[in-house]
């Protein structure tokens, strides 16, 4: 890049929804003492993108990296220095149809990574939750009943206990962030992890993840899936469906071709042999939910005769942290199905959210401070550019 932005022009603005992180900004001070760091606070949240016309003018003229989770300036043409959006979100779909995405060049980036601990562990405790049954435990225990029956010989629960080590985990999207934490949890636990991604990833390299990765965690290398396949189409959708899969993550990023991605057909297929349990994770609109209620409701009572689970299929459960609206409708049937988890969107929250997402604006003020090529060249963050870039020909 030749001169460093940050020392001929040197001004981050910050836009975020909460009290001014003033230990965590100092951090950034200590390490970019050239920077100016001015923090603008924001009345709202997760949004469609939102033109903040609260900052004046002069300040927008001078910003070069701009980090926010929904506010953006109103026209680009009032920040004609700036070289970098950093996002604390995961995803970019709120901000997708913004001139900043749709008609700039301007580097894009997230923070992918940084709620994986705390997403993969959601993923799994709802697992481990509907597979023990835990709410007629807990029902049980507020009722102050031993097992529904007072004594210990007539301990019933409502289903069978299907235990995790045997059981194949199927995961549909993305393999990077959360899902490589998810797929080394669930191979702790004795579970088979196959992958169907929307490239082909035949070579080692195509394998890695080069994004952000919470030490101590995840599948850097990609080694830990049995199987790998990938595509866009039906058919290939539809081949890894059929791969006797008994838990199925969607990780798919939200797009225009990825909306309604399952729908009937896919539930059918996940229905007819396993009658998989479907966590998803990445977006309410992946989903048909018209359909996912009705493989629910079709699935209400199975996993206790073999023969009659792969003649009438349905799937057994599902755990949903995100709907298609939300907030959820409060007619909808999800709400009272007994096999299902339902949560608020609050997978990712965790008290160490903030400092990371920090870390991942630290590393990308580095690579823009020494320069793109010369950052990765020099084994920086990413290796390949800016941390967690968002391509845009492909939507995240």
């Amino acid at each position: 890049m030749g001169e460093s932005i940050l020392e001929s022009e040197e001004h981050l603005l910050m836009m975020l929804p909460f009290p001014e992180p003033t230990e965590l900004i100092a951090g950034i001070k200590i390490k970019h003492p050239q920077l100016k760091i001015t923090y603008h606070r924001v009345s709202y949240g997760v949004v469609p993108w939102v033109a903040e016309r609260g900052v004046p003018d002069e300040t927008y003229a001078t910003v070069t990296v701009l980090f926010t989770l929904s506010a953006l300036p109103p026209d680009p043409t009032l920040t004609p220095h700036l070289e970098l959006i950093q996002f604390i979100s995961a995803g970019t779909d709120h901000t997708s149809t913004s001139p900043f995405y749709t008609s700039t060049q301007v580097p894009l980036c997230t923070s992918s990574g940084v709620p994986a601990p705390q997403i993969a562990e959601w993923v799994m405790m709802t697992a481990l939750a509907f597979s023990h049954d835990m709410k007629t435990l807990v029902k049980w225990q507020e009722d102050r009943t031993w097992g529904g029956g007072g004594d210990a010989i007539s301990v019933k629960r409502k289903k069978g206990v299907r235990g995790m080590v045997g059981q194949r985990m199927g995961i549909l999207g993305i393999y990077i962030d959360f899902v490589i934490q998810v797929a080394r949890l669930a191979q702790a636990l004795g579970m088979s992890v196959i992958v169907h991604t929307a490239n082909p990833r035949p070579t080692p390299d195509s394998k890695r993840d080069t994004g952000y990765i919470v030490p101590h965690t995840g599948d850097a290398d990609g080694s830990i899936p049995l199987e790998w396949h990938s595509g866009t189409s039906k058919p290939s959708l539809h081949k890894f469906l059929s791969r006797d899969i008994d838990f199925l993550l969607i990780s798919v990023p939200l797009t225009q071709a990825t909306e309604h991605l399952l729908s009937s057909e896919e539930f059918a297929i996940l229905g007819r042999r396993r009658n998989a349990f479907v966590s998803n994770i990445s977006r309410g609109k992946i989903v048909d939910q018209k359909a996912l209620i009705e493989a629910l409701k079709m699935g209400m009572g199975k996993g206790k005769d073999k023969e009659e689970e792969e003649e009438e299929g349905g799937l057994r459960g599902a755990a949903l942290d995100v709907t298609d609206p939300e907030p959820l409708d409060e007619g909808s049937e999800l709400w009272e199905l007994e096999n299902v988890m339902l949560t608020p969107h609050v997978a990712w929250e965790d008290d160490r959210y903030l400092e990371r997402a920090f870390e991942v604006l630290e590393g990308n003020l580095r690579m823009l401070e020494m320069g793109v090529e010369e950052g990765a060249a020099a084994g920086e963050v990413g290796g390949e550019g800016f941390l967690n870039e968002v391509r845009r020909e492909r939507g995240y």
